[in-house]
């Protein structure tokens, strides 16, 4: 007669080490990627900039005017061309857009007062785009002609972009704060002629 008792099975640990350190070395490569990619305490910090808008002046007079002779006149001040204002887009928005040329016969882009949130990859874009209100406008600036001006220097205050002499403004009539890591504008502006 066989032996009523049961057997003695070994028991089975549902993970074993491998498993448990394999894992947690996946979640550490995703984490470290995910952070990386997001960059989300750009979040929290904020980068103010502060920059004048830099005029160019007539180089000094070595000697003084024959006598008859009329004084050199003072080059003319720099002249707005065109203005906009910045509203949201995936990111709370605001601040003014700038064209303006300057007496040398360059051209600068100028936000003033901007204030919107810091993130990855951000860039000073000019477009051919329209300005549309709401998530509408907020992958729209990649699909036609757009000239990259530079990485945005700061969430915060007032900087000075220089403009290609190429541009026509007649086409190029909107700006974008564009996040390049994930295609979508923080805010954006509509040029109007000053």
């Amino acid at each position: 007669m066989p032996d009523p008792t049961p057997r003695d099975t070994p028991k089975r640990r549902p993970w074993s080490r491998p498993v448990i350190v394999g894992a947690l070395i996946a979640f550490a490569l995703v984490a470290t990627a995910g952070l990386y990619w997001f960059q989300p305490w750009k979040l929290w910090q904020d980068e103010t900039v502060r920059e004048e808008l830099v005029v160019p002046t007539a180089p000094p007079q070595t000697a003084p005017p024959a006598p008859g002779a009329s004084a050199p006149t003072a080059p003319p001040g720099p002249t707005t061309l065109a203005t906009g204002e910045l509203i949201s887009h995936e990111h709370r928005t605001t601040g003014t857009v700038k064209v303006v040329l300057l007496p040398d016969g360059s051209r600068t882009l100028r936000l003033e007062g901007l204030d919107t949130s810091n993130g990855p990859d951000l860039q000073v874009w000019i477009t051919d785009a329209p300005v549309k209100e709401g998530t509408a406008g907020w992958r729209v600036f990649d699909d036609g002609a757009y000239e990259n001006l530079g990485k945005l220097k700061g969430n915060k205050g007032d900087q000075n972009y220089a403009l290609p002499t190429d541009i026509d403004l007649d086409r190029f009539t909107s700006v974008s704060i564009w996040c390049a890591r994930f295609s979508v504008s923080f805010g954006a502006a509509e040029l109007n002629p000053a």
